[in-house]
């Protein structure tokens, strides 16, 4: 039954993200809002959906490590599990004066976590202070972004109606998911004497990432690298900035010794390794994509200890 309620967990934040993105871009496309606002706040915040709701629901009900661990494992899977299936999919060519700018922020993000990790607390201060921080990277990235290309040319406009519709539905779904997903990853841990910051940082983080994963996959086939990677990029911003801010300030976070001592050094190893690929080198190919897969299996095989 545990099994069945993760499963269907997955399923609702699957549904929920794709239900919730497509109202938000339909009645984005009626109201002729930007291709580059609609990305920055409504694509990337529904996206990010699942890990917002599984995060808080987790903190809220007692299980910090699954708080933490959705956050740090779904960036550590985006970079190394989305982007590497993505570019064996098609090589990811990525270029654009935003690039510098979005991946210093990506690693800024991911570095000012060894602070309150350290302490061993995410207060609400610190919380504070990183969803403050995401508002001024989105208003800072709208005010000095270039014109972009339209990439929501296929999007057609929804009634605004019809868009509150789907967004309801995602949101329920999501809502729905996310309880599931809980209840059946802490039950798992616990009869299988698993920890629940390895289920987080792996079933939850996968799961919550869903989402992301489709959206990048979907661009790879189109041969779309710019969403492809402006996704995960996108991701990794708002779930340090956004979510485990969100997540801090509706309740401080108590952060396990592992996450200062492993995953928080992977999380950041990898995003250095992901910047690097993006502005030094051409392509991302898939030669490159094999092998962030197979870092990924060996942190998974890691985390277990």
């Amino acid at each position: 039954m545990d099994f069945l309620f993760v499963f269907a967990g997955l399923l609702g934040l699957l549904f929920g993200g794709e239900a919730l993105v497509r109202g938000a871009t339909g009645a984005a496309r009626s109201l002729n809002m930007s291709p580059m606002l609609i990305g920055l706040t409504v694509v990337g915040f529904g996206t990010s959906m699942p890990e917002m709701l599984v995060s808080v629901d987790a903190a809220l009900r007692g299980v910090p490590d699954i708080a933490v661990g959705n956050i740090v494992g779904s960036n550590i899977g985006n970079i190394l599990l989305i982007v590497g299936v993505s570019a064996l999919v098609w090589p990811i060519r990525v270029s654009g004066g935003s690039l510098r700018r979005d991946t210093a922020v990506m690693l800024a993000a991911a570095l000012v976590l060894f602070v309150p990790f350290s302490y061993g607390m995410i207060s609400r201060p610190v919380g504070a202070v990183l969803f403050a921080s995401l508002i001024g990277y989105l208003v800072w990235a709208y005010k000095s972004a270039d014109t972009p290309p339209d990439d929501l040319d296929d999007v057609l406009p929804l009634p605004i109606w019809r868009a509150l519709v789907w967004l309801a539905i995602g949101l329920v779904a999501l809502i729905v998911g996310a309880r599931f997903l809980i209840d059946g990853s802490v039950s798992i841990a616990r009869s299988f004497g698993v920890s629940e910051a390895f289920i987080g940082l792996t079933i939850v983080a996968i799961g919550t990432s869903l989402p992301e994963l489709a959206t990048s996959l979907v661009a790879a086939f189109r041969r779309q690298s710019e969403i492809a990677i402006g996704n995960i990029v996108g991701s990794n911003i708002f779930n340090v900035l956004g979510i485990l801010g969100v997540t801090a300030i509706v309740a401080p976070i108590p952060v396990a010794a592992r996450f200062p001592a492993f995953d928080l050094p992977v999380m950041v190893a990898a995003t250095v390794v992901l910047t690097a690929l993006l502005l030094l080198r051409p392509s991302i190919g898939r030669i490159t994509g094999f092998g962030l897969l197979t870092a990924y299996g060996l942190y998974i095989w890691a985390a277990q200890g």
